[in-house]
């Protein structure tokens, strides 16, 4: 389970109080998910980077604190594809948010 990168607090599996968004891109042959976690008791975001490479291995790794702003404004351009989970997906949303790194 994830936690928040402030506090420590687990997220519940509520859409009230964990995961708001997530997205999906493959840059030179890999694929990277970012998934966004807002802590309400912080007001800050937590993003889970998930990292697949072509030879099978995932790395995982966890940044942030993101200010409420800085995280609405990711959140909000993750939410303008009505696809964010595909990978191949090359809509105006995707290249802006993985900034013109897709393969």
């Amino acid at each position: 389970m994830m936690r928040c990168i402030r506090c420590g607090k687990e997220f519940s599996a509520s859409a009230l109080d964990g995961r708001v968004a997530s997205i999906s891109g493959s840059v030179l042959g890999d694929e990277c998910t970012d998934t966004y976690y807002f802590c309400k008791d912080c007001g800050v975001y937590t993003v889970e980077v998930c990292y697949d490479n072509f030879t099978g291995t995932e790395e995982i790794s966890v940044r942030g604190p993101l200010s409420k702003a800085e995280g609405d404004a990711q959140v909000a351009q993750i939410r303008q594809c009505s696809r964010p989970w595909d990978k191949k997906c090359r809509c105006a949303a995707h290249r802006a948010y993985f900034r013109d790194t897709l393969d």
